[in-house]
């Protein structure tokens, strides 16, 4: 019961929060109205607030498993799609759909995002496999300075086909306009969890460099990509029907990390569920701080990611220092033995 504590108190939390999520909004909605037969109250419920919390819950578990998974592949703890350039790649492939499929389907743009994510995760990751010197603060910054790069082209884009207007309405993100029939491409989440838990105990391998898993017999470049698109296509499907929402994958696996460890099959399940409740409480927040209007969820959660993101900078940074003047310690007296 001690090693399934955690998990069990984040499905009770999940699970009294979803419930709070269904009635909460501008129009009224209650159990005795639902229980009632009140047609207005169900097509309310059946049409935006549970296809909303099932929205919610998809967003934060995918992107937690997606920045999990980068953090693993990449071996830094502060890669993830914010920091890796994957969701500054997934807006420029809805940006192209948009200026070249105007007419598309919202199947056809996450196609375009999906190639786009992909494409630019694997810039990022080749990029930085040429990089001499790995500070654990080197690698998040390449990548902050890739993605501007990318958000660059995107922006000179958007407002040299006067597409400005239309993006930042389309990628800001939040879950006011999640309704039944404009969200169901996020249900792929699911599945590609599902096959990062297959597959963790190759990502974990993997993470430990490409020698280490040729001697174990793992083939490092299918597994590297494998799980790099896994991780770009839940980031795009997310961005395709919610829009862009920074920080998730990077504060989420680092905070349940601190105490569940670095093994992800330990704490993949741990790290979806508090990305679920992380993603719920912040959009709950947004409904409650200026009812009946709505704050977006980039904004409480770029809010609170930024103040977590400096503690953890921090935290890992004090603790690195902590650890090599351990070693400078422990090595004379090595010596002296």
């Amino acid at each position: 019961m001690r090693k399934y504590g955690s998990t069990l108190v984040l499905v009770l939390v999940l699970f009294i929060l979803s419930v709070c999520s269904l009635f909460i909004g501008v129009i009224d909605v209650n159990l005795q109205g639902l229980l009632g037969g009140n047609v207005e109250q169900l097509h309310i419920f059946l049409a935006s607030r549970l296809p909303r919390l099932l929205a919610i819950l998809c967003t934060g578990v995918g992107m937690s498993v997606a920045g999990l998974i980068m953090q693993q592949l990449c071996m830094n703890k502060f890669v993830s799609p914010t920091t890796g350039a994957t969701i500054a790649s997934a807006e420029l492939g809805v940006l192209i759909a948009l200026l070249f499929m105007p007419s598309s389907t919202l199947w056809g743009r996450a196609l375009f995002a999906f190639a786009a994510a992909i494409l630019g995760i694997w810039i990022f990751v080749w990029f930085i496999q040429r990089i001499t010197f790995k500070d654990v603060v080197m690698v998040p910054l390449v990548g902050i300075m890739f993605s501007n790069v990318i958000g660059g082209i995107t922006n000179y884009l958007a407002y040299k086909y006067e597409m400005t207007q239309a993006l930042s309405s389309w990628l800001v993100g939040h879950f006011a306009l999640v309704i039944r029939g404009r969200y169901e491409i996020v249900y792929l989440v699911l599945p590609l969890v599902i096959l990062a838990f297959l597959f963790a105990t190759h990502f974990n391998i993997v993470g430990m460099g490409k020698d280490f898993s040729q001697n174990l017999g793992v083939n490092y470049n299918l597994v590297l990509f494998l799980g790099l698109g896994i991780a770009a296509m839940i980031t795009a499907s997310v961005v395709v029907v919610v829009g862009a929402i920074s920080y998730i994958g990077l504060i989420v696996p680092n905070l349940v990390a601190l105490f569940k460890g670095d093994k992800i099959k330990g704490t993949l399940i741990d790290t979806a569920l508090f990305g679920a409740v992380f993603v719920l409480a912040c959009d709950m927040l947004g409904r409650v701080i200026i009812a009946p209007f709505e704050l977006p969820i980039e904004l409480i959660i770029g809010v609170l990611g930024s103040i977590l993101f400096i503690g953890l900078l921090f935290y890992r940074l004090k603790n690195g220092r902590r650890a090599v003047a351990w070693l400078k310690k422990v090595k004379p007296e090595q010596q002296s033995c």
